[in-house]
């Protein structure tokens, strides 16, 4: 009985020196002072610690003095800590979604993205509180953008605006998504997707070397990409197929683009032999790069065209095919010679939706082709 009485003296005398214990905390949180060896000291506590700092001597300021004093220091530290609490776009981009998001980005996306975020919105609103940012300073942004960038560079801006702040909204930031409803401006200058003629493909390959005709060839004739034909090696390359396995992007291998890109690419009769008569010549094992570099390593895209292709293309002018035009003049050509939409996507390793609405242009001829049969069924 004297032990649960005692038990019971402890909780009463704890509970009564709590209250004095939080008053006296919330007190110096506030602010106080006190007089210590004729002068004022002021007392509060900051981050849970608590400080102190002598404000003047008694003789010299008033006790309201001095608690104006102190009252103004802790003023000024709930500013800094209030303006340090507030994740600003920077800090968002930086620690919450670089960090997600490239856990799923292959290193070629990732280094786009990056660096288009970097130059284009975090140099722009780098400090600025998330709940300062209103839909229509975003979209003048991008209506700015599109006087001098791309459709492409500003579409993607439009994404990665949305993607942030839809972020910020899902950590509880921010209630709601200026970017929901971001447009890419009309005015934005879409790219021009050129296609060779048959008559400029074999002026194209006559004009080049024979390791960058084979090249060329893996572009036009058989649908391959740059980063695939870089990155492919002697064991990858069968009696009638070169079977893409990994691709190259500024120097990094990586894996195909996307599932469809693990392939076997057929390759025609005549560019067999001639990938043949090339190997023989270079003798490399079936671990080499069947382009490599001085180093063994793959050759660099943008080397093999500025070096080796660009400036023999300039004399004939058709220094604008570069290899995306190259991809797409197979597909192109091959649909509009009867091919099949379907193995055309196959052999690039696209989508089939992607292959026709994007890199499949249909020649003038095509279509007169197409609206004479027409008005010869419809009017005999």
């Amino acid at each position: 009985m004297k032990v649960r009485v005692i038990i019971l003296s402890y909780c009463q005398t704890e509970a009564a020196e709590a209250p004095k214990r939080s008053f006296m905390r919330i007190r110096h949180a506030a602010g106080g002072v006190r007089k210590q060896r004729g002068r004022w000291v002021g007392l509060w506590y900051e981050n849970g610690i608590k400080k102190s700092q002598t404000l003047g001597l008694a003789k010299e300021m008033t006790k309201s003095d001095a608690r104006e004093a102190v009252a103004k220091i802790v003023a000024d530290v709930r500013t800094k800590q209030e303006a340090s609490s507030v994740l600003r776009f920077a800090g968002l981009v930086e620690t919450v979604y670089w960090p997600f998001y490239t856990r799923k980005w292959k290193h070629s996306t990732k280094t786009k993205n990056c660096v288009r975020v970097n130059a284009h919105l975090i140099r722009e609103f780098g400090e600025r509180e998330l709940g300062s940012f209103k839909r229509d300073e975003l979209q003048d942004l991008l209506d700015q953008k599109a006087k001098t960038h791309s459709f492409t560079t500003v579409n993607n801006l439009r994404w990665d605006l949305k993607q942030i702040f839809e972020m910020a909204v899902a950590e509880g930031h921010i209630k709601m998504n200026p970017a929901l409803l971001l447009f890419t401006p009309k005015s934005a200058a879409k790219p021009s997707k050129q296609v060779m003629s048959p008559s400029d493909v074999r002026e194209f390959l006559d004009s080049l070397d024979r390791r960058e005709k084979v090249i060329a060839k893996l572009a036009v004739l058989a649908g391959m990409r740059p980063g695939e034909i870089f990155a492919a090696r002697w064991g990858d390359v069968g009696e009638t197929f070169l079977e893409v396995r990994q691709r190259v992007y500024e120097g990094v291998i990586d894996s195909p683009k996307s599932e469809r890109g693990y392939r076997k690419v057929a390759l025609p009769a005549g560019l067999r032999a001639e990938i043949g008569e090339y190997r023989s010549a270079t003798m490399m094992s079936p671990q080499s790069y069947v382009f490599p570099s001085e180093a063994g390593t793959p050759l660099s895209k943008n080397n093999v065209w500025n070096r080796y292709m660009k400036p023999k293309l300039a004399p004939v002018e058709l220094e604008w095919c570069n290899f995306q035009v190259m991809r797409r003049t197979f597909t192109t050509l091959a649909k509009s010679n009867g091919g099949d939409a379907k193995a055309i996507a196959d052999q690039a390793g696209h989508d089939i939706g992607v292959s026709l609405r994007e890199y499949v242009q249909t020649p003038l001829g095509v279509k007169l082709d197409l609206v004479n049969n027409l008005e010869q069924i419809l009017l005999g």
